[in-house]
Formats: structure tokens, C-alpha cells, sequence
């Protein structure tokens, strides 16, 4: 799959073509996993109903926004489009997702990534064919307390969140439940606005003192968006403590592990988002 940060950079104002782009090579999709079953034993009792656990795969909680209005200029947002598809197609093969948002039922898909990815096959295919995973999802407070049938958090990016997760104390809950649990903790792009203001057991910021990413400040000011957001991700960041490492080049992907055993992952941009999908998995592989 190739960088996508020619495409973005096209949208923006004064690009110019002959610039030289930086670049990220990911790996494609990993192939699936195949799960062998024992012949069961005559007579055997009733089977148990089967769980991560008993499967052998990972379960991971994928979180979307609710929100999907811009602040006050009323256009629309929600998640972003290659911000769940890459991440998804990075881990599906290997563990079982579960989709949730802060309001439950249908996420709103924010349309101008559907627009700026139209020539992305892996998103326009996804789009196509999973539209499933958003149109239903699951309440988020049903999985407070629940944090222990999940090795994984993963906050799908988008200007969403920077509205809702931001300052959702269930979502505020659920995460210091699973960072406290040894369980990944993780987002993109703008998903860390639902990390930013999250405080642990003990008071403390759970990005303080440790590297993260997300949206920079400079991508947001050549989307043109800095004056419609609530705040600024990188410098919300910042203010409570976080060590803010990012590309050396707006658009360029970077994908930061920090905390106990590199289990808090942020991503800084849409090019990010395959990359943290595969740093997920190798956190999870190592626990």
C-alpha cells in the first residue's frame, strides 16, 4: 500500500507537485490466521460457548465518534474513513472486533474522507463492503467493567472525537480501566483527543511523561480547520504532560509506543493508520 501523502497534500492550499514528498512503506494485509479444532471426544459434554479466550485470538474494542457536526459551522464530520479500514484489515485476520461508539447505533462516517480516499482501493472496498460495522454499533458504557475479555482499546480518528470522546467520562473510565489492566491502549489521528484528558487511579494524566503523537497543529492549520476545533490536539497534549514526537514532515506517517511495554500506541495522521494497526498487533503478541 502505498503513502497517502501525496494525495492529501493535492488537497491542500499552495501544494506543489514538484516537492518531494516523505514516504512510509507498510506491509499489506497479513494473511489469515487458520484455527485447527481437535475432534471432540465420544461422548463428550456440551461444549462451552466460545470466547477470545478459548479461541486463541485477540479481542480488541474499536471506539467511534457520535459526533457529526464541525462546532459551530455546522458541516458534517465523524470518524475518518482509512482511519478504521486500514487499522480493521491490518487486525481482522488475526483477532475478533468489536465496534462501539459513544452514543451506540449508526457512527457518522465523516463524507470528505470518503471523497479524499476515492482512489484508495483498500478504503473504497471497505466502504463497500463492511458498512455493517458502523451502521450498528454497540453503547460504549456496556463494556464499562468489562475490560478483561479485551487486550486492546483502538480510538478510530476523525474530527469527531476532538467533540465528544474528548471529555466522555465513560470513555475516560473505560480507558484507565484497560491502561491500569496491562491492556493495549491506543488511537489515531485525532483519536488521541480521547486520550488527552484522561487522569489514572492515582490522579495522574495517563499521557504524562510518555511519547505520543497525534494530528499536529501544523496539519490542522493547512486543512484550515485549527479555528473550528474546540482545542488543538498537539498542544492539548503537550499541556498535560504528554512528550510530543512527530514526522519530519507534516503528513508523513509516525506511530509512537510509550507506557509499560510500549502499550500506549498513537498514530499522527491518516498515513499513520495501517502502521498503528501492525503496532497494535505486535503489542498484543508480545503480552
Amino acid at each position: 500500500m502505498g503513502s497517502f501523502i501525496e494525495k492529501i497534500k493535492a488537497k491542500l492550499p499552495g501544494h506543489d507537485d514538484k516537492k518531494d514528498a516523505a514516504e512510509s512503506t507498510t506491509a499489506g494485509p497479513a494473511p489469515a490466521t487458520t484455527q485447527e479444532t481437535a475432534p471432540a471426544p465420544a461422548p463428550a459434554p456440551a461444549a462451552a460457548p466460545k470466547t477470545a479466550a478459548s479461541t486463541g485470538r485477540p479481542k480488541i474494542l474499536f471506539v467511534l465518534t457520535s459526533h457529526d457536526r464541525m462546532g459551530d459551522t455546522g458541516n458534517p464530520t465523524g470518524w475518518y474513513l482509512p482511519e478504521f479500514a486500514h487499522p480493521y484489515n491490518k487486525l481482522a485476520p488475526h483477532a475478533d472486533i468489536t465496534i462501539a461508539s459513544s452514543k451506540g447505533g449508526e457512527a457518522p462516517l465523516d463524507p470528505s474522507s470518503v471523497e479524499m480516499f476515492k482512489e484508495d482501493a483498500e478504503s473504497t472496498r471497505f466502504l463497500k463492503e463492511k458498512e455493517a460495522l458502523w451502521k450498528n454499533t454497540e453503547k460504549l458504557e456496556t463494556f464499562v467493567g468489562r475490560e478483561g475479555e479485551f487486550d486492546a482499546i483502538f480510538y478510530v480518528g476523525g474530527h469527531g472525537p476532538m467533540f465528544d470522546l474528548a471529555t466522555d467520562g465513560t470513555s475516560h473510565s473505560l480507558i484507565r480501566s484497560f491502561y491500569e489492566s496491562n491492556k493495549v491502549v491506543s488511537a489515531v489521528c485525532h483519536g488521541p483527543a480521547a486520550l488527552a484528558n484522561v487522569k489514572l487511579s492515582d490522579g495522574s494524566y495517563l499521557i504524562a511523561g510518555k511519547d505520543v503523537t497525534g494530528f499536529t497543529n501544523v496539519e490542522e492549520d493547512q486543512v484550515g480547520l485549527s479555528s473550528a476545533m474546540p482545542f488543538l490536539l498537539e498542544t492539548k497534549l503537550v499541556e498535560n504532560g504528554g512528550q510530543f514526537i512527530k514526522a519530519e514532515e507534516p503528513w508523513g506517517a509516525k506511530v509512537v509506543n510509550s507506557g509499560l511495554e510500549g502499550r500506549l500506541i498513537t498514530g499522527q495522521n491518516p498515513n499513520s493508520a495501517g502502521p498503528v494497526g501492525e503496532a497494535i498487533l505486535k503489542a498484543i503478541e508480545r503480552r
